[in-house]
């Protein structure tokens, strides 16, 4: 049975522990297919932005490369795979409360 996500915004954790997650990854072959040099992701609060830059991170980091398929079996991007799959490599910045 498929938990359901509350403040959870780490894309591996999600989907490596089971919860519930709502398929967007359509959305990277329309991003990619957009040309653009910037893109600017505008929502409101607590609407999953986080986890949509850590769905991106780990689709686009060449260090998860091995990990792809237990990532995103049964998602769209799974079975439609673009030419820049785990092709980056990626830099998180946090930032720290102090």
């Amino acid at each position: 049975m498929l938990k359901l996500p509350y403040a959870v915004a780490s894309f591996q954790g999600l989907r490596n522990d089971g919860y519930l997650y709502v398929d967007r990854t359509q959305f990277i072959e329309q991003i990619e297919n957009l040309n653009e040099k910037y893109l600017l992701l505008v929502r409101p609060r607590r609407f999953g932005k986080s986890l949509f830059l850590g769905m991106l991170e780990s689709y686009y980091d060449i260090a998860l490369k091995g990990q792809f398929d237990a990532l995103f079996k049964g998602l769209y991007i799974h079975k439609n795979p673009t030419s820049l799959k785990n092709s980056y490599f990626v830099l998180i910045l946090k930032t720290c409360n102090l």
